[in-house]
C-alpha cells in the first residue's frame, strides 16, 4: 500500500472511531448537547452574593416540635427573624404551630406535601405536591409561600421550572448545620459559625435534639462579628438577577 493509501485509510478509521464513539455517547447520553444543558442547569439558590454580611437561618419543618418552642424564643431574645419550611403534613398536624411562626414575624415557605424525592416525580405530581401544600399553609396562616426547599435537597430541572411556575422561589443552603445527626449544641454552633460568609443560607431543623441550645452561640457569635439575620425572603433578590454555577445568586448589573 502507497503511503498516501495508508494516511487515506488512516484517516477513514479515525472518522469511523469517532462516528462510533459520538454514537455511543449521544445513546449513553453524554453527548455535547447534554454537557451544554449541564452547563445551563436550572439551579436553586444556595447563597446570595452580598456584601453587607447578613445571613438567613431556616428551619425544616416534618416530624414534630417538642423543640420548636426553645428555638422561637432563642429567636425572640435575639430580636432574629427567619424562615421555616413545613411539610403539609407537619402543617395540618401541628397548624397552631404554624400560625405561631407567622405571627412572630417568621416566614412560612413550603417543604412540600409529603416529602418525597420530587426529582422522581411527573409533573403532575409535582404541582400537586407544591399547589397543596401552599394551600394548606395558606390556610393555616393566612400567608401564601414564596419559598419553597426540595425535600432532602433532591431537585431537577423540572422541580425548579414547576416551582417558578407556582411562583415560588427553590431554596437551598451552603450552611449546613448536620443538627439532625444529634451533633452537640457546641459542634452545632461551630459549623455554623465557621462555615457562614456573606449572603449564606443556613439549614437547620425544628425538631434537632440540640439546636436550641446551639442558637444563643451562634446569634452572639456572628453578630459580633458584624452579621446580620434575615428572611430569606428578604435576603435574596426577588428580580433581576442571575444564579451562577455554585447556585449563588447575583444582582444583574
Amino acid at each position: 500500500m502507497s503511503s498516501k493509501r495508508r494516511i487515506a485509510a488512516i484517516v477513514a478509521a479515525a472518522i469511523t472511531a469517532l462516528s462510533a464513539v459520538c454514537v455511543c455517547t449521544a445513546v449513553g447520553g453524554y453527548s455535547v448537547q447534554k454537557t451544554a444543558a449541564k452547563a445551563t442547569r436550572k439551579l436553586p439558590i444556595y447563597s446570595v452574593a452580598r456584601t453587607d454580611k447578613a445571613v438567613a437561618i431556616s428551619f425544616d419543618c416534618a416530624w414534630g416540635v417538642e423543640h420548636t418552642d426553645a428555638i422561637l424564643d432563642a429567636l425572640e431574645k435575639n430580636e432574629i427573624r427567619c424562615t421555616f419550611f413545613a411539610v403539609q403534613f407537619w402543617v395540618e398536624k401541628y397548624p397552631e404551630y404554624a400560625k405561631k411562626i407567622v405571627e412572630a414575624g417568621h416566614e412560612l415557605g413550603t417543604h412540600s406535601k409529603t416529602h418525597p424525592y420530587m426529582s422522581k416525580l411527573s409533573k403532575e405530581a409535582i404541582d400537586e405536591e407544591l399547589s397543596s401544600s401552599c394551600k394548606a399553609i395558606e390556610k393555616a396562616t393566612g400567608v401564601r409561600p414564596t419559598l419553597f426547599r426540595p425535600p432532602y435537597g433532591d431537585y431537577d430541572d423540572l422541580l425548579v421550572e414547576r416551582a417558578s411556575e407556582q411562583k415560588l422561589f427553590t431554596i437551598q443552603w451552603d450552611v449546613d448545620s448536620l443538627d439532625w445527626k444529634n451533633l452537640s449544641a457546641t459542634e452545632i454552633a461551630l459549623r455554623i459559625i465557621n462555615g457562614v460568609g456573606s449572603g449564606s443560607i443556613i439549614l437547620c431543623h425544628n425538631n434537632g435534639l440540640h439546636t436550641a441550645e446551639a442558637l444563643p452561640m451562634v446569634f452572639s457569635t456572628l453578630k459580633n462579628r458584624g452579621f446580620s439575620f434575615l428572611p430569606i425572603g428578604e435576603l435574596i433578590y426577588q428580580s433581576g438577577y442571575q444564579i451562577d454555577h455554585t447556585g449563588k445568586q447575583h444582582p444583574v448589573q
